[in-house]
């Protein structure tokens, strides 16, 4: 396969998770959002350490799943928290919080 197409297929999964983020007014998909954003940028380095026969891509691309893995820990801890709290997940009501 051509390097357009993987290049192609991130900038697609890319813009699919932002707009998820944007537009999201749950907390749960506007994480699952984030790991799309993430995934998109792992396979455009994987695709340009492909494309240069340079392992660094590869290295990056671990601490990148590395960072997913703690964004999704720490932020599904947070939604619990919230939930139990507020009884919603619903981002609209997050931002009335006072305190």
């Amino acid at each position: 396969m051509l390097i357009n197409q993987f290049l192609l297929l991130g900038a697609v999964l890319f813009c699919i998770g932002v707009y998820g983020v944007i537009a999201r007014k749950n907390a749960v998909l506007v994480l699952l959002s984030i790991e799309l954003i993430l995934n998109a940028v792992n396979l455009n380095l994987l695709a340009f350490a492909l494309r240069n026969h340079n392992p660094d891509g590869h290295v990056f691309a671990l601490y990148v799943l590395a960072i997913a893995a703690a964004e999704v820990g720490v932020g599904l801890g947070l939604v619990l928290l919230i939930y139990r709290n507020k009884k919603s997940i619903s981002l609209d009501e997050l931002s009335e919080m006072k305190g």
